[in-house]
């Protein structure tokens, strides 16, 4: 898909389809839209008074033109109440509008700048909403179809800009959200992948891709070389599965003159989750080639990091594995030693994601990374606690916690903090280990968490528990169904936020 910006008049636009908005309880249109309803005899008005049209978010109204103007289509677009517009609301309007295009043939659009110049929202914030959600609104994942039924596509989306002034605001945030919606989409892909093609090898392999085009390091350890670093969990999780694991590190050197000025983004990256011995039921185990969506989201924020060249250095680390049953698979009640040293009882082998994170963390702390955030698929219990509206936050610095919260929120990948009192640390003592894996049914989330905090070392950490987030049964706004790509756009946003 191509977006580009245009200084202009858009009721001259020879396109198929223009697109304006409108806000909720506007009793006439204003701006832009009051010339397009000018040029259409009032129909925009006439329907506003009829009630047709009301402004309400997710609204879209398709007026025909009948030769009134150049374009033959006119979009109505609600954006909700004034105050409460958003570049995720601006995000989620786009997608819709440009789905519902999408699907009556039209090929070549134009639309003005929703949004810009009220709710706070600069010029350049919108144009990067309206290229996220356009991209990510139109993702499609039916590679593995013979034929493709719906053929028809949006290949040209113009943003209209009347005022010359803003040519430059627009064009820096369309680059910008072009590069992140497309992060997102990679990131959708490796977790549509099913998990026979999106191995712990193929993974290394694209994280080579993205090294390469965005000019990053990349290290890939064997299983030889992590059991020379001592990588007890996270060989004692891939020790059933005939996949070969994968240790994936890449590194963007942002300051290289400040080694500390950095930060550690580790993602879980288990490409398919069985349970192991612990087997999951039929229904738990269709989903779980997703289990890799925290490693996914990584390698894919490295890409736009890269690109966007923020004044920080950045590593990202992903144990990718496996968790089958097998002959050779680890059984409940084994121990293993992480790299740090400390000693796991495996009192259910499907508690398998802080076992990998447990020597992620080790090897971030043991290379001087003083702040990590660490994204995982970890618990279904986070379903039960939040629902699927936010990802659950845990972590030991709350000033580092609340930026990162922050950069979520402000993306609209929201996130919610739970606890991690002391007390909760009884729940998986070990008779036989340091710990066991699992702390049983109650507080899960926070237990998971705090497992795999027993492996930081002095670091300001953050886990992020995205396992109610990474897929989504319905599409909506710029989300569509299945994977959802989260949390890539508030990984790159926290990075550029601190660099």
């Amino acid at each position: 898909m191509d977006i580009k910006i245009e200084s202009g008049d858009i009721t001259e636009q020879e396109v198929g389809a223009i697109i304006v908005s409108l806000f909720e309880g506007v009793a006439s249109p204003e701006g832009v839209t009051r010339a397009v309803d000018a040029a259409l005899g009032g129909a925009i008005t006439s329907l506003i008074e009829d009630g047709e049209i009301k402004g309400k978010k997710g609204e879209v109204t398709l007026i025909h033109t009948l030769g009134k103007m150049d374009s033959p289509r006119v979009l109505v677009a609600g954006l909700g109440k004034s105050d409460n517009l958003t570049l995720e609301g601006v995000s989620d309007v786009a997608a819709q509008c440009a789905r519902r295009l999408r699907s009556i043939g039209v090929s070549n659009a134009a639309t003005v700048a929703h949004g810009a110049g009220t709710a706070d929202l600069s010029a350049e914030i919108c144009a990067q909403a309206i290229a996220e959600g356009s991209i990510m609104g139109l993702y499609k994942f039916d590679k593995y179809k013979s034929s493709n039924s719906d053929s028809d596509a949006l290949d040209v989306l113009t943003i209209v800009e009347s005022d010359n002034s803003k040519s430059k605001e627009l064009e820096q945030g369309l680059a910008k959200g072009i590069l992140i919606a497309d992060s997102v989409n990679m990131c959708r892909d490796m977790c549509n992948e099913p998990a026979n093609f999106m191995t712990p090898t193929e993974m290394s392999e694209m994280a080579l891709s993205v090294s390469t085009k965005a000019s990053l390091n990349l290290e890939v350890l064997e299983r030889q070389h992590m059991a020379e670093l001592g990588m007890g969990a996270l060989l004692g999780v891939a020790q059933g599965s005939e996949e070969p694991p994968k240790f994936i590190i890449m590194t963007y050197q942002g300051d290289p003159g400040n080694p500390d000025n950095n930060i550690g983004l580790l993602g879980k990256g288990i490409t398919f989750d069985s349970g192991g011995l612990s087997i999951k039921g039929a229904a738990g185990m269709l989903t779980m080639k997703s289990d890799m969506s925290g490693g996914a989201a990584v390698i894919s924020a490295m890409g736009a990091i890269g690109a966007l060249k923020p004044k920080i250095n950045v590593t990202a680390i992903i144990p990718a594995t496996e968790n089958m049953p097998s002959g050779t698979a680890q059984r409940p009640g084994d121990v293993v030693k992480a790299m740090n040293g400390k000693t796991i009882e495996i009192d259910n082998t499907d508690a398998e994601g802080r076992l990998v994170l447990a020597d992620a963390m080790s090897y971030a702390c043991s290379i001087g990374l003083g702040r990590i955030v660490d994204v995982a698929t970890l618990t279904g219990a986070i379903s039960v606690a939040l629902g699927n509206q936010c990802m659950g936050a845990f972590g030991n610095d709350q000033a580092f916690t609340d930026q990162v919260i922050a950069a979520g929120n402000g993306v609209g990948e929201r996130v919610w903090q739970l606890p991690t009192f002391e007390e909760y640390k009884d729940l998986y003592k070990s008779d036989i280990a340091d710990m066991r894996n699992t702390g049983g049914r109650g507080a899960g989330s926070i237990t998971g968490a705090m497992i795999i905090g027993e492996f930081n070392d002095g670091a300001s950490w953050v886990h992020l528990d995205i396992a109610a987030m990474a897929r989504t049964g319905a599409t909506k706004g710029s989300q569509i169904k299945g994977a959802t790509g989260v949390p890539v756009r508030m990984l790159v946003n926290l990075v550029m936020n601190l660099g």
